[in-house]
């Protein structure tokens, strides 16, 4: 990771020594509306390295690249974090009325859904409130286990195989769509309120 990111400074650094600050605030936003925010963060550390500590746009890299730090740690690691404020930086006091505010909302843990799906087919997504993918999963895994109940007491060995495989195949995904369901909505809750703590910030532009 360290490796990949001082590679990413060493090509970004012939653009940082020739580019003004307005041009390497719009590289970086435009990598990060792409969604290459490791590399929009790579440009933005480079960008503070080169300027001086006390610029405006010293402090708009900085809060930048924190705040899409924030966006990838939640998307890649499903880590969900608030911004620390800097008092140095006129943007995270801007920030900080807002934030105080607005605390970062509560995520609900993916595993409960998960559970509930593995116990009873359909009732992750009963507690995710998505009662049509319920009836979904219901409607795809309960006939499969009652004919694999059917065929087991009437002791039709391969039969009865085949319809476990089935319904266990089937009873997985519904399991798996429930934990990704859940982490999805955490990860909308939380990404409509970062971009709502990005525009409080005063930034200039919008990286999405």
């Amino acid at each position: 990771m360290i490796k990949y990111i001082v590679g990413l400074l060493f090509l970004c650094m012939p653009i940082l020594v020739q580019a003004a600050p307005e041009q390497v605030w719009q590289q970086s936003m435009q990598l990060a509306q792409k969604g290459q925010d490791r590399q929009a963060i790579a440009l933005l550390e480079g960008a503070i390295l080169q300027s001086e500590q006390s610029t405006v746009w010293t402090q708009r890299f900085d809060i930048a690249k924190r705040l899409l730090k924030l966006r990838r740690d939640a998307k890649v690691n499903s880590t969900y974090n608030t911004l620390i404020p800097n008092s140095r930086n006129q943007y995270d006091i801007l920030m900080q009325d807002w934030l105080q505010q607005h605390p970062i909302p509560a995520v609900e843990d993916s595993i409960m859904p998960g559970l509930l799906a593995a116990i009873i087919p359909g009732a992750g997504h009963v507690w995710l409130g998505r009662w049509r993918d319920a009836g979904v999963a219901a409607m795809l895994v309960w006939p499969l286990l009652i004919l694999t109940f059917w065929a087991a007491r009437r002791d039709m060995g391969p039969v009865t195989v085949f319809f476990a495989l089935i319904t266990a195949w089937l009873w997985s995904g519904t399991v798996f769509s429930a934990t990704s369901l859940a982490e999805r909505g955490d990860f909308e809750l939380y990404y409509a309120w970062w971009q709502e703590a990005w525009v409080a910030s005063g930034l200039p532009s919008k990286p999405w």
